[in-house]
């Protein structure tokens, strides 16, 4: 039998509790550390969850032979960690975005390379049904090539939300706002569903936030490579959240969607995830009445399970399964640098008033 893989912590937040729940369910993996700047914060981590508390990555990695770092440090504060432990012989997954920035994408990617080890970031919502359904449609041809491919994510976040942690909200902690906190995941799917990106024109502003720095909404229109287009409506500015959707029409006139996200907007260690992930549009040809069994279907899955943490735990699965396969992640750190070229990409347009070739 083969050996668990060892899993360390990295940054002891909010949302490194569901992690580490995820981590403890997950067959086959064992949570044996974690590390963090603030002394007194990791070592409590460290108690609740009976491991142990690490003051430098390397060490970590080294003493306790972890072979899988999760990074939930925020987003400007990725990249030291992950070389870090890429660099001490660690595969690393790292909490979305891979980075706010593209050269801190491209140090990680680097090391990844350099260290022979595996990086990818976390996109658990590749892992619900009804994402699976809508790749496999068009992998396998049944709706043709995609040629348009849209996000509506509506969502909410009030000031206490953004008074939660310094980093939050500002330019310099969080490195973004709507485009880089909440609407990676979305952005992730479109981009494995579209495939790569040609130019974007987007443009962000802040409506309703006069208290943080950062944009609470951005649209932008994208030309894809395939000769697909697409377009993005993202907020944090309507209360309390309405839905997350991504949808792909093809070229021979079917269309597939999925709702991720629905109802009050999931927030680590304050709100539950509170509405299934279900797929809202669905007209294959000779499929047209099968999204009402795919609703019921995953309705009845949803109620079944924890989903606070176990798509965490499938996406660890997947990391653990390719660790000792020597295959890529599902979800690689190429993946994660696409995603922070999409949204960089829109923020350079919204300076320059013109189209950003990617």
């Amino acid at each position: 039998m083969p050996q668990p893989i060892r899993i360390a912590i990295i940054g002891p937040g909010k949302v490194a509790h569901l992690h580490a729940k995820a981590a403890l369910q997950t067959p086959d993996t064992i949570l044996v550390a974690v590390y963090g700047r603030n002394y007194q914060k990791t070592e409590e981590f460290a108690s609740q969850y009976g491991i142990r508390a690490f003051s430098d990555v390397q060490d970590m990695v080294s003493q306790e032979q972890v072979d899988l770092c999760l990074v939930c440090t925020p987003h400007p504060a990725h990249r030291e960690p992950t070389v870090a432990a890429l660099l001490a012989g660690s595969h690393v997954l790292v909490e979305k975005p891979l980075a706010s920035s593209l050269a801190d994408c491209d140090a990680m990617i680097d090391a990844a390379q350099r260290a022979g080890r595996y990086l990818g970031v976390i996109s658990q919502r590749r892992f619900y049904a009804p994402s699976m359904r809508i790749k496999h449609a068009i992998d396998t041809g049944q709706i043709g090539k995609p040629a348009l491919g849209t996000i509506q994510m509506l969502g909410w976040r009030d000031e206490a939300y953004y008074q939660s942690d310094p980093w939050r909200g500002t330019w310099a902690g969080e490195g973004g706002g709507v485009m880089v906190n909440q609407a990676p995941h979305q952005l992730d799917l479109l981009l494995w569903y579209m495939g790569e990106v040609d130019s974007v024109y987007g443009i962000w502003a802040n409506i309703n936030h006069p208290y943080i720095e950062v944009e609470d909404t951005a649209v932008a229109i994208i030309r894809f490579k395939n000769g697909g287009l697409g377009n993005l409506v993202l907020s944090n500015g309507q209360k309390p959240g309405l839905f997350g959707k991504v949808h792909i029409h093809g070229q021979n006139g079917a269309s597939v969607g999925v709702q991720t996200d629905g109802g009050s907007m999931f927030i680590a260690g304050r709100t539950t995830i509170s509405e299934p992930p279900v797929n809202d549009i669905w007209t294959i040809p000779g499929e047209e009445t099968a999204l009402a069994a795919f609703v019921a279907e995953d309705t009845a899955f949803f109620n079944q399970i924890d989903a606070m943490t176990y798509f965490f735990g499938l996406q660890i699965a997947d990391f653990r399964d390719a660790i000792r396969e020597n295959r890529p992640p599902l979800v690689t750190g190429s993946d994660g640098r696409r995603v922070v070229a999409l949204f960089q990409a829109i923020y350079e347009s919204t300076k320059t008033g013109l189209p950003v070739h990617l």
